[in-house]
C-alpha cells in the first residue's frame, strides 16, 4: 500500500511502530516531514506537505498512542 500525504492516520500508525522511543507531543515538523518521507510506504511528493498536514499526522500519532 502506497501512502500519501492525506493518509494521515495510516502515516501515524507506521511512524508510532518505526519510532517506538519517540514521545510525538514534543516532535518537530522538520523531524516528522523526514520522518514521513522516508517511510517505505511513502510515495508522495515531499513538496506537499503543509504545517496543517503534519500537524493532523501528529495528531494522530498522539490519538493512537493513548
Amino acid at each position: 500500500m502506497s501512502l500519501i500525504w492525506t493518509d494521515t492516520l495510516d502515516i501515524a500508525i507506521e511512524l508510532m511502530e518505526s519510532h517506538t522511543d519517540v514521545d510525538p507531543k514534543f516532535i518537530r515538523f522538520t523531524d516528522l516531514h523526514a520522518w514521513v518521507c522516508a517511510l517505505e510506504s511513502f510515495e508522495d511528493d515531499p513538496e506537499k506537505s503543509s504545517e496543517k498536514i503534519l500537524e493532523a499526522i501528529q495528531m494522530a500519532w498522539i490519538d493512537e498512542i493513548d
